[in-house]
């Protein structure tokens, strides 16, 4: 962790107190399962921090102990099990068909193309420019001026990591900086459908604060009546916009109210 801090801030913890503030979490959540915590792929689990349920995926410290211990002690020992008893006659599962040539071949190409560029940039120097990006326009307090601004310099950024980027090593090695470069590659258009998620979602909730919806209190502005819903964004290729769908949220028992922390 200290050397973590170092690296991040340029100073050293053991010789000056550590600087701590409040951050967001920007990806809060994972695969979606069952109560059997089968994902929507049959056969497919994900347990522990891969799912969506109590803390979702992206955790710190010892909080997810209790995912693990409730996914892999309580539930998936008394699950699991039945899927496997009826499924242990099916044959080995073959790799020769047409979807799986195109993932492997789709996978490949990007690798390709990655170690071709050939830049000056290193995959941790695009990544620190892209956190800069979302920090200033896309943290916890966001507008509508700074997220189209956010927009139009993660597109830029994006185009100037497919011409200067530098990946060190061989392809087909154990090679962590390529490792590193395809996250990123993945982190522009993440950071994209955070951005336009932030803009499409015209209220302030939770973790989503809008300076322009807030009361004369500053307190969040929500807006039950048109935002009550999951955003599910589907992907629809490099070129062009994700599509939106959503995913209404009733409320039975407990209706939802405003909350003041004043």
């Amino acid at each position: 962790l200290f050397d973590l801090y170092n690296k991040v801030t340029g100073i050293n913890p053991y010789e000056e107190p550590m600087r701590i503030y409040p951050a967001s979490h920007y990806t809060m959540g994972g695969l979606w399962v069952d109560y059997n915590l089968m994902t929507t792929i049959p056969g497919l689990y994900a347990i522990g921090e891969a799912n969506f349920s109590d803390h979702g995926a992206n955790r710190l410290g010892a909080s997810s102990l209790m995912q693990c211990s409730g996914d892999g002690y309580f539930i998936l020992p008394v699950t699991i099990g039945d899927y496997l008893a009826d499924d242990i006659k099916t044959p080995k599962i073959t790799t020769d068909s047409p979807e799986f040539d195109e993932s492997e071949k789709a996978v490949k190409e990007k690798l390709e193309r990655l170690m071709s560029v050939n830049g000056k940039q290193s995959p941790t120097s695009f990544h620190k420019r892209l956190g800069h990006i979302l920090w200033k326009y896309s943290g916890m307090k966001r507008n509508e001026e700074g997220l189209k601004k956010a927009l139009v310099e993660i597109n830029e950024l994006k185009e100037e990591f497919w011409k200067d980027v530098n990946v060190v090593g061989e392809m087909n090695d154990l090679n962590h900086e390529l490792e590193k470069a395809a996250r990123v590659a993945d982190f522009f258009d993440l950071a994209s459908l955070i951005v336009m998620d932030a803009l499409n979602r015209k209220e302030s909730c939770g973790a989503h604060f809008r300076e322009e919806y807030q009361t004369e209190e500053g307190e969040p502005q929500r807006d039950d009546e048109n935002y009550s819903y999951v955003a599910a964004w589907e992907y629809t290729g490099e070129t062009s916009d994700p599509k939106l769908h959503k995913e209404e949220l009733k409320f039975e028992f407990v209706k939802p109210v405003q909350r003041s922390y004043k």
